[in-house]
């Protein structure tokens, strides 16, 4: 590798380098240690700096220095692992530089020259790989370490790297650690002792931040069962968030597809950098905060001040620019956000030069002034770009009518700060829909009505009509505290809707996306699709004592934005809950509203909790967990295991408390959520769980537990309801009201933020990573043991065999992913597949695995013999094999008699297995995942298998003559080697003689023929005899149709006994194993 030339002043120092070449300006060095006569003190020396020390020159064992004869000074200008690839560099230099360098007249310039050359070489090689890193030169010199240490495929992309100390047990080992797209390394040569560590993120259970008594602050790795420590880093926290980063990135790519098809920043693994994954995780951040759609991305962000109006003072916050919205939130604790499409901008004026000060102005006769902005005239024209405003001073008559609206709205502002009305405006409600929300339908308000509960909400609405007033209305209101305490108190009926979709940002999709929504359900209409049938079924069962869902309309409007959305996101579908969400949405919201709302839950809101392994729910069922540890000790003394309030809180988080709470009283959780997300949720949970400490403690057993809650859930109301009795929910526990007092939902909801609202949200996202890893290594864990559990009934492979089995099986699945997003394996797996179905592998992966495991290594990567295995053990044809069908494969060859081995190898020589073309896998499985399942062609299936006979010797076809030819070219292939080789051979010779010959005579029975003919066919067998019978026979009874039973071929081959104890020697399962888990990695390496 050509290095930026660095000066040394001493050819050898320190004495740690060999000159190996040299000529009048180049020197060939070798490092000591290294290479032929290394070793002993100076070798384990040698590899302690190079561990230790941050150079390239100390760490390659070859390099090239650069020199003149009447200079001390020596430049370095490459080095290499590999004597090879040093060589390679001295000879390019000896070809083109030094008859170029006797031009020259003076050292000057010939050092200049050089230099000048090696660093257009290294630019040359940066501008693809390096372009991205901070400082290329010195990620270089980590690159080559990595490359030499670690051996991975050339393909793995090094995103960073740190120096720190690796625990092994007690003592620690001071090294490197190296993060990378798919894996975790750190390597340590200290005085002899090497530490080499490759974790793939894949394989990671837990990664957190800890602290004890001897490691003050280190990394947590959990990976195989083995706990692994990383300490004195100078930069703990960027270490640990890249390294969960590149975790996140992993577990996405590799088992949640869903997700991970939502993010295109990261969808090629080969250009993931440590610049790139940042901007990544701020943008998530960015877009999380402000509940923006997934384009989005954070592009620039720009300090200030923001006149509040309401408040009248500038807030300090910071600006947040995207594609298409601009966004504020303060940073002085007043809570303060405010949000503004790209889409509402008309204008930008630079209106105070001396204050560095633009305002923003909006449709509406809104405007927003921000200050002290550094870059504001470079801010002002971006915003101006996206919005499509010119800045040219050739303005047409509306430009200039708009302009002139804008400036009167700045003097009016800059005159009259008190008028806050131009300030944030009014919402724009011209927007026509065509549907109502069904609860206007079914229960129109009467203005006329004073009951109190009707008072009361009309006390609300004007509560709000006032915050509108002073905080403005519709896209770019002021989010502030006051708006959250309102939330709290409950929001009015007839306001509900809009605030959902204000909160969830459901307004901006359905604005940027017009008529969507009735396209998507033309499209669906008429589909059938296992999703649609699912809907059907689960339309009657969502609130069914809801008037509203007891008639078509609100029937019809549950099955059409539910089948759009389904039509919408396949890969989501449709799932159980989402009914009983989408049913409440459609009471509060119109149709398409509730068809976005049903978006911005599913897709930003809630992620990964509709999908088959609702991972989001369990994941978030581990972040109460942790919740209930840290807030609730006393319950967690008395309840040691806590998995039973992740089964029994499930339909909390599925539904949004909407399965348990009454009607009335769930819209306001419902109405926190939008606002605060599932932080809300959560606090809701601890303060049921608080509510009811004391009875809880208290209980003997689970099932008195639930009970206990159940009650507590019947016994919640919302007293301030205005909906009639016909709508509001009968509880089930009328009977107990007694011993259970009413509890307030709106009470219940202040109490959880007065108690807990001291949760943050940035807490809440770094917990839900945490146990993301958890939770999915969990689940495929589930999945390995279910798998092990049907296979093991069929096989003799110890337990623990199988599961070694089952991680290289796993791993050689996700070896043909790591480098490309294209991999057939990638594209098939899908965990909502049956177990068996999960992990499947492709032909190069099945070959490559197989050969490394398979007894006799028969089966090179050149071989067709591969091919036949995977035909044979491949029963339904679909160009992929499952763990059971490879298994099965590899039992009957470690573990199976002589004749199943026999038979394996015999029918490797038959259909379908062998007559099919050299290049052809049959490829014809479907994309999977989608369409309308067959359940009777399942059911067929199995039937099938039940019923299925012990296939016999007596069943197995005949073998023709090209099959026999190829059958004991193979016996060959698999004796290669062997210390009987010989006697082996002679042996196959034999049978294969003895079986011509039998086949001779059958046919003289049946068919005289001349004596000619009896002459030639003798003359066969004789050559059979030959080193290689089976090729002469071939040639000679080219003319002649033959073939061969399995019974003959048995027969013949066990009164062979070198042949027989061959097969029936032991195979070292444990060894082989464990020699293909060192090898599977390198093997992909070197292709």
């Amino acid at each position: 590798m050509w290095l930026k030339p660095d000066e040394i002043l001493l050819k050898n120092a320190f004495k740690l380098w060999v000159t190996e070449d040299d000529n009048e300006y180049f020197v060939l060095q070798r490092r000591r240690g290294y290479g032929d006569g290394g070793g002993g003190l100076t070798g384990l020396l040698v590899g302690t700096l190079d561990t230790v020390l941050d150079s390239t020159s100390k760490v390659a064992p070859y390099r090239i220095l650069h020199h003149t004869p009447d200079s001390q000074v020596y430049w370095s200008i490459a080095c290499g692992v590999t004597k090879e690839e040093i060589v390679q560099h001295w000879e390019w230099l000896q070809q083109n530089i030094m008859r170029t360098l006797s031009v020259f007249d003076s050292s000057e310039d010939i050092t200049s020259f050089v230099q000048g050359k090696i660093r257009g070489l290294i630019a040359e090689e940066g501008k693809t790989s390096l372009v991205l890193e901070e400082d290329p030169e010195k990620f270089r010199e980590a690159l080559l370490r990595f490359e030499k240490w670690f051996e991975l495929p050339p393909k793995e992309k090094l995103v960073t790297y740190y120096s720190c100390s690796y625990w092994r047990g007690k003592v620690p080992c001071q090294g490197w650690l190296y993060l990378s797209t798919n894996f975790l390394c750190f390597y340590s040569y200290l005085l002899g002792a090497e530490v080499k560590l490759i974790i793939s993120w894949d394989e990671i259970w837990r990664l957190e931040k800890t602290s004890n008594v001897i490691l003050t602050e280190s990394i947590h790795v959990l990976a195989h069962g083995e706990d692994h420590y990383f300490s004195m880093l100078m930069h703990l926290n960027e270490t640990f968030v890249i390294m969960e980063q590149l975790a996140d990135y992993s577990v996405k790519r590799l088992f949640d597809k869903e997700s991970f098809q939502r993010e295109p920043a990261l969808s090629d693994p080969l250009q993931i950098t440590k610049r790139g994954l940042e901007a990544h995780a701020k943008s998530e951040q960015f877009r999380t905060f402000f509940r923006l759609p997934k384009e989005e991305n954070l592009l620039e962000v720009h300090e200030s001040f923001l006149w509040v109006p309401f408040s009248h003072y500038n807030t300090l916050g910071k600006i947040c620019l995207s594609e298409n919205y601009l966004c504020f939130a303060s940073q002085d604790g007043s809570q303060c956000h405010v949000i503004i499409p790209m889409r509402e901008v008309i204008n930008v004026e630079k209106s105070d030069a001396s204050s560095r000060a633009l305002t923003v102005c909006m449709r509406g006769k809104r405007a927003l002034r921000f200050s002290e902005v550094r870059g504001y005239q470079l801010l002002a024209n971006t915003i101006r770009s996206r919005c499509g405003i010119s800045a040219s001073p050739q303005h047409s008559a509306s430009s200039e009518a708009i302009r002139g609206e804008c400036q009167s709205l700045i003097n009016h502002f800059e005159d009259n700060p008190e008028d806050v009305t131009l300030m944030v405006g009014q919402k724009d409600s011209s927007k026509a829909v065509s549907t109502e929300a069904l609860m206007t339908v079914f229960h129109p308000q009467d203005v006329e009505n004073l009951e109190p509960k009707m008072l009361k909400e009309k006390m609300k609405e004007q509560s709000w009509n006032i915050h509108f007033s002073e905080y403005g209305r519709g896209t770019s209101m002021f989010f502030t505290r006051k708006t959250r305490d309102l939330i709290v108190r409950g929001v009015p009926e007839a306001l509900r809707g809009e605030l959902w979709m204000l909160f969830s940002g459901a307004v901006n999709d359905m604005a940027t996306h017009p008529g969507h929504y009735s396209d998507l359900v033309e499209q669906s209409l008429g589909t059938s699709t296992l999703a649609t049938d699912e809907i059907e079924r689960d339309l009657h069962r969502s609130l069914p004592e809801h008037p509203a869902f007891q008639s078509d309309t609100g029937i019809s409007a549950l099955r059409r934005v539910l089948t759009a959305y389904a039509y919408r996101n396949p890969k989501i579908g449709y799932c159980q809950a989402m009914n009983i969400l989408t049913s409440v949405l459609l009471l509060y919201a119109k149709e398409e509203e509730a068809f976005w709302l049903l978006v911005a839950v599913c897709e930003r809101m809630l992620p990964d909790y509709f999908n088959r392994r609702i991972i989001g729910a369990l994941v978030d069922q581990a972040v109460f967990e942790d919740l209930i540890r840290e807030n609730l000790p006393q319950l967690v003394e008395h309840m040691t295991d806590l998995s039973f309030f992740s089964s029994v809180s499930l339909s909390w988080f599925l539904t949004l408390f909407i399965s348990v709470l009454p009607i009335e009283s769930a819209v306001n959780v419902v109405d926190c959520f939008f606002y605060d997300g599932i932080k809300a949720i959560l606090q809701l949970g601890l303060a049921v769980l608080d509510y009811n400490l004391g009875a809880l403690i208290s209980c003997q057993d689970d099932a008195e537990a639930v009970t206990i809650l159940n009650k507590f859930f019947d016994s919640v109301t919302n007293k301030d309801s205005p909906l009639p009795s016909t709508v509001q929910q009968a509880s089930v526990g009328n009977n107990d009201r007694a011993s259970h007092l009413n509890v307030d939902i709106s009470e219940l909801i202040r109490e959880a933020y007065e108690k807990y609202g001291n949760i943050r949200t940035e807490d809440v996202e770094s917990s839900r990573k945490r146990n993301k890893l958890h939770v999915i290594q969990t689940l495929e864990d589930t999945t390995k043991q279910n798998v092990i559990r049907v296979v093991t009934q069929e096989v003799q492979f110890s337990a623990s065999h199988l599961d070694d089995l089952y991680n290289l099986f796993k791993r050689q699945h996700f070896l043909c992913c790591y480098w490309t997003m294209k991999s057939p394996a990638l594209l098939h797996h899908d965990p909502s597949l049956a177990y068996l179905d999960q992990y499947q592998l492709g032909f190069q992966q099945f070959s490559g695995l197989f050969s490394l495991l398979e007894p006799w290594a028969f089966c090179n990567s050149k071989s067709p013999l591969s091919l036949w295995v995977f035909r044979l053990i491949d029963e339904n044809q679909d160009g992929l094999v499952n763990f059971k069908e490879f298994c099965y494969a590899l039992d009957t060859l470690y573990s199976g008699s002589f004749t199943n081995k026999l038979k394996f190898l015999f029918k490797l020589h038959l259909p379908p297995a062998f007559d099919l073309p050299e290049d052809g896998v049959i490829k014809k499985s479907p994309e999977r995942g989608r369409g309308k399942v067959d359940l009777q062609a399942y059911l067929k299936q199995w039937q099938t298998e039940i019923l299925r006979k012990e296939e016999t010797i007596k069943d197995i076809p005949r073998i023709n003559q090209t099959q026999f030819i190829q059958f004991s070219k193979t016996l060959y292939n698999i004796f290669h080697g062997d210390p009987e080789e010989e006697t082996l051979y002679r042996a196959v010779a034999h049978v294969t003689s003895l079986l011509l010959r039998m086949e001779e005579v059958g046919r003289r029975l049946q068919e005289p023929s001349s004596p000619s003919e009896s002459t030639k066919s003798a003359d066969a067998p004789a050559a059979a005899e030959e080193e290689e019978p089976s090729q002469e026979a071939g040639t000679d009874l080219t003319e002649m149709q033959w073939s061969f039973s399995f019974e003959q071929v048995l027969a013949s081959l066990l009164n062979e006994p070198t042949v027989v104890r061959f097969f029936e020697r032991p195979v070292d399962v444990h060894t082989k194993l464990g020699q293909a888990r060192v090898a599977q990695l390198k093997l992909k390496a070197n292709k």
